[in-house]
This record gives C-alpha cells, sequence and structure tokens, in this order.
C-alpha cells in the first residue's frame, strides 16, 4: 500500500566499468517496486564504507561485472510497503542496512529492501547521522556483541580506531563496560579520547604487538599482517575479529599455537541489530562523526575523498 505520488523514474549513481570514482555517473533509472515483505524507501541520506570503493574499483569480490548502483546504508522515509509488512507503515521515518552484499543501490532516490533489515529513525538524529551508522555499527555489533560476547572488564583493542567501522566499535565496546585500547595516527588521538578510549596507541611510532598484551578482545578491519600481529597480544582464550578476508589455514594455525580463538566475519543484515543500534543512539550511548556530506550528484568526490583513507568516521551522500 502507498499514499504517497511515486515517480516512475528517479536519479541514481550508476557506473558501466569498474575504475576510480570517475567512473560514476549520474542516471536515470524505473523507481524499483517493494515485493512481499519489502518496504520502498524514499532516501533521505546514504552512507559511503570502503566495501563501496572497493567494489567500484576491483573485479573478483561479491558483486557481478557492472553496471550497478553501490550503497547499503539507507535512512528515508518508508512510502509504500509491499505483501506482508506489518512493522512499518507509508510516513515511518526509519534507517537500515540493505542485505550485504546483494542488496546494494542506495545511491538512489528510491530503493526497496526487506522491512526486517531496518529500524525506526531515533528521533534525536537527523537523515544524515542516521545513515552513517547502519552497516559500520551493525559491522562493530555483529563482531563485538555477537561473535566475541564482550563484557565489562574485558580488554579490547580496537585497530583504526577513529575509521567508520572503528569509531563506533570503541563505542559499543565502552558502553558493554570495556576497558578499550584504539590504534590511530597521532592527529586522531583527542577524538578518540573523547570517545572514551582508555589507551591510544599511535600505529606510526609504536609496535602494538610490543606495546600491549592480555587482550581479551580484537576487533581488525586491516587485514592479514595486522590480524597476524594481533593474535600474538591476546591471551589464551581470547577471540580475534578479522573484518576483511584472511588466509584461513594460515591464521587458524596461528591462533592455535597461541591458543586463541580467531574468525573472520562478514556483516548481515539484522532487525534486532539495528534495534540495538537505535536503542543505544536514542540514549546518546552511539554518536556518528560526519567526517562530511555531498549531494548525491557529487558522489565521486565523495569517493575520491574516501579512496584517501583518511577520513574520521564516515562520508554521506544527501539526497534532496
Amino acid at each position: 500500500m502507498n499514499n504517497f505520488d511515486i515517480p516512475a523514474t528517479m536519479r541514481a549513481i550508476s557506473q558501466d566499468i569498474l575504475g576510480g570514482p570517475e567512473v560514476l555517473r549520474e542516471v536515470e533509472l524505473p523507481v524499483p517496486q517493494p515485493g512481499p515483505s519489502e518496504i520502498l524507501v524514499r532516501v533521505r541520506a546514504t552512507a559511503l564504507n570502503p566495501t563501496d570503493w572497493k567494489h567500484r574499483a576491483v573485479s573478483g569480490l561479491f558483486l557481478p561485472a557492472p553496471p550497478f548502483v553501490l550503497g547499503w546504508d539507507v535512512a528515508g522515509e518508508v512510502v509504500a510497503t509491499g505483501y506482508g509488512v506489518t512493522v512499518f507503515a507509508p510516513g515511518d521515518e526509519v534507517f537500515g542496512m540493505l542485505p550485504y552484499p546483494y542488496g546494494h543501490g542506495a545511491a538512489a532516490e528510491y530503493v526497496t529492501g526487506p522491512a526486517r533489515a531496518f529500524a525506526r529513525k531515533p528521533i534525536n538524529l537527523n537523515h544524515v547521522e542516521a545513515a552513517a551508522i547502519p552497516l559500520a555499527a551493525l559491522t562493530a555489533y555483529q563482531a563485538l556483541v555477537d561473535t566475541a560476547k564482550v563484557r565489562a572488564g574485558q580488554r579490547v583493542l580496537v585497530h583504526a580506531a577513529a575509521g567508520g567501522v572503528g569509531h563506533f566499535a570503541v563505542q559499543i565496546a565502552k558502553s558493554r563496560g570495556a576497558y578499550v585500547i584504539g590504534t590511530a595516527s597521532a592527529p586522531n588521538h583527542p577524538f578518540l579520547r573523547e570517545l572514551g578510549v582508555d589507551e591510544v596507541i599511535d600505529y606510526r611510532t609504536t609496535d602494538f604487538t610490543t606495546a600491549i598484551r592480555d587482550v581479551d578482545v580484537v576487533v581488525d578491519p586491516l587485514g592479514m599482517e595486522s590480524v597476524l600481529n594481533s593474535v600474538r597480544t591476546v591471551r589464551p582464550g581470547g577471540i580475534v575479529v578479522s573484518l576483511l578476508p584472511c588466509d584461513a589455514a594460515l591464521l587458524s594455525a596461528e591462533a592455535e599455537k597461541c591458543s586463541v580463538r580467531a574468525v573472520v566475519m562478514l556483516v548481515e543484515a539484522d532487525h534486532a541489530g539495528m534495534q540495538a543500534l537505535a536503542d543505544m543512539a536514542a540514549e546518546g550511548a552511539l554518536r556518528p562523526a560526519i567526517a562530511g556530506t555531498f549531494p548525491l550528484a557529487e558522489a565521486a568526490k565523495a569517493h575520491a575523498l574516501g579512496d584517501t583513507g583518511r577520513t574520521v568516521g564516515k562520508l554521506v551522500l544527501t539526497v534532496p
């Protein structure tokens, strides 16, 4: 059902080939229709994540060859519901993550997705702030809460703690009573202390493997070398959660030698997780850092900034 005047076509950011930000272009596409258990959302903002620029540029990842519309983070307004949807109605303001990786398409004026991939937008967040949360914060939540089951008093090491996933991981770990150690370059240390990081390591000047010991949980978005080194900082019985693909056999062998558990995690769409994040945000326990905002038509500029790997927090595209 719907009570809105929905156009036949919409603007979206697409690409026909892989490459740099210059391959992105604004196109006109049909507005999708919600299927059973789906909602149609008028997108007000969509955030970018490293997976966006990687899929834009590199073949052999999860998606088939272009053309495609990237984007997984959504904040906006429900304008229509498909058959069987009971949790939302037209007019509801929502935010969520489209099912990763194949549910992409958020860099557009309208998008469909499973109703239960979304939660109601907290009233204390605007659409830009809400859009910045889903993929990165869900990744952190599923790594720390669902996978590592972090609890009060544990020592948690968060690599790239000022980044998209990292700054959410810090807040989630602190909300559960953990002692948090974060790695970041020196200019980002004040930001991390504001978030509540207990101990900050400058990865440019300090070898964290010699500075840190007896960690219970590591969240690592950096890759194989960092994950292997992180195993050596964890106490027996602790866990390392890698957020990037790794050589599973090599990682398992290293972890076994140290009596440590090591896993590779891929974020999943998750209504319960989104609701938990919504509750945290509503209570002021979770706040996104916005590195910059760009109108949808300037997606290439946002991608170029993301490519530098030097942003603090999240980049967000706004859809007027």
